[in-house]
């Protein structure tokens, strides 16, 4: 706003005692001071309000006066509770520097004037921003989000960065915000809110809180306490994160060649494709067939929706030049491996770090061993198998990697499901269906039997139950498998058949 404005604001009554000529001057602040010279806390564009304390002589109007010119503050209004007006020495050098000075009615408090002008200052600038971010929001320009946050803290002074769920700095100043910015959003039970740091108050707003998952959400980090601002500053933020929205959107390389690719080629290897079909499609997407690959595997319940998954996935594996698909509600990535930090350990540290945001839900992560073009189809099934046995854990979020696999279960990684399918079904299907019928235990009797290699004493034991009463069981399994449990081929089909479950 101009000082002329300050004339408009009738509430105040501010008088001009001098300097009509530089009414012209925009007014960036307001600072109150009155220390006799202020100079190293003004950078310049400020409204000083001053009750005068400072003087106690005519020389300290000069000093005063001459210390907020070299500052270049816009004006300076003065009190008149002190002295009743402005003294001539006052109203002097403020002509001789060029400052224009006005007159503060001793009845209006100097907080009601720095309040209405305050408020006039924000309400312009949010509305000038406000319609520079509905133009950027339409058209959605390819400038990226730097720009407009540059606006930002150049109209307004406000810091701000655009961070991912999993820390990422995605733009914003080359410093970047604390990492506790991260933990905070995650973990925070509503949203917008406000962060106490040894390096200042940091004020955190999701990107797109209402349509999606708070783990796969990007988030607004701004320096300063939302709970001080004026509600025009609270809606441009809003404005900002619908701009932020829109342009996540635009990056999302589903609707790219490079991202269609790249689900051609998960279903094309979850689908048993030969290997030849499979390395000239990796050549298409961008994944040469010399390299070695690390597939990983992500799956969680229905408050992850596969798309968030994805994301998710792509967001954890930042910097690998992920190829990522959707096959049946779970998530698939390939990636280069290389001879640096191991992957499991990268994926762990960011799905540890993500829990708090699941809030309730569930991500199991799996990660495959290292492979060539022509073994993705194995790798792939080794890490759908690892994700499965993640999802049997308790925790919240949960990874296993290719080394947590038995030997057995590599082998078994690599044949088709519907041939596994069969096989677990032919053998503890009949079991299953007792158990049911008869509400007996079968099932668990004869795992228990195979953990303690066919000890009769110990198997009756764990299951609190007579040798005798554990003998029938196993004859009753044996008689509706047709199988020999005293014949260590059977004993192998039937420990397959129940990790396959």
């Amino acid at each position: 706003m101009r000082l002329r404005s300050l004339l408009t604001m009738a509430d105040l009554g501010l008088e001009l005692v001098t300097g009509e000529e530089e009414l012209d001057r925009f007014v960036r602040w307001v600072v109150t001071t009155d220390m006799l010279d202020p100079g190293r806390y003004l950078s310049g564009g400020e409204l000083v309000l001053t009750g005068m304390q400072w003087r106690h002589d005519p020389a300290d109007s000069e000093v005063f006066v001459r210390a907020l010119a070299q500052a270049g503050v816009a004006g300076m209004a003065a009190g008149d509770a002190r002295y009743g007006g402005a003294p001539p020495d006052v109203v002097e050098a403020c002509r001789k520097h060029r400052i224009p000075l006005f007159r503060v009615p001793e009845t209006v408090a100097f907080a009601a004037v720095t309040e209405q002008i305050t408020r006039n200052l924000s309400t312009g600038r949010a509305a000038d921003l406000t319609a520079i971010l509905d133009r950027h929001r339409q058209l959605v320009s390819g400038a990226g989000l730097g720009s407009v946050l540059e606006l930002i803290e150049r109209d307004l002074g406000m810091r701000c960065w655009v961070v991912s769920s999993t820390g990422r700095a995605v733009a914003g100043p080359a410093t970047a915000p604390p990492v506790e910015v991260t933990t905070a959003f995650l973990s925070a039970r509503r949203l917008p809110c406000a962060l106490l740091h040894e390096g200042g108050r940091f004020s955190l707003f999701a990107v797109d809180e209402h349509r999606t998952s708070r783990a796969a959400d990007w988030f607004l980090v701004f320096e300063g306490d939302y709970t001080e601002w004026p509600e025009e500053r609270r809606a441009l933020a809003g404005e900002l994160a619908a701009v932020v929205s829109l342009e996540r959107a635009r990056q999302d390389d589903r609707q790219s060649a490079e991202g269609r690719l790249a689900q051609e080629l998960i279903e094309l290897i979850v689908s048993d494709a030969k290997p030849t079909e499979i390395i000239s499609r990796l050549e298409l997407t961008g994944l040469g067939p010399a390299e070695t690959y690390i597939a990983v595997a992500a799956a969680g319940d229905d408050t992850l929706r596969p798309g968030e998954l994805r994301v998710l996935l792509r967001e954890i594996l930042y910097g690998r030049r992920p190829a990522a698909g959707v096959v049946d509600g779970e998530a698939i990535a390939l990636i280069p491996a290389g001879p640096d930090t191991p992957v499991i350990d990268e994926i762990n540290r960011a799905v540890t770090a993500l829990e708090p945001g699941l809030r309730g839900s569930r991500l199991s992560v799996g990660v495959s061993g290292v492979v060539d073009g022509e073994g993705l189809r194995g790798a792939v099934e080794e890490a759908r198998y690892a994700r499965r046995m993640a999802a049997g854990r308790l925790q919240p979020a949960s990874v296993v990697g290719h080394d947590e696999l038995a030997t057995h279960m590599l082998l078994l990684a690599s044949v088709p499901d519907e041939v596994r399918r069969m096989f677990r079904l032919r053998l503890l299907d009949p079991l299953t269906t007792y158990d049911q019928d008869n509400r007996a235990d079968l099932v668990h009797t004869l795992e228990t039997f195979l953990e303690v290699s066919g000890s009769w004493t110990k198997c009756a034991d764990l299951l609190h139950v007579h040798v005798n009463t554990l003998r029938y069981r196993i004859q009753r399994i044996e008689e509706l498998t047709a199988r020999d449990l005293s014949r260590l081929e059977d004993r192998v089909d039937f420990f397959l058949a129940l990790a396959l479950r």
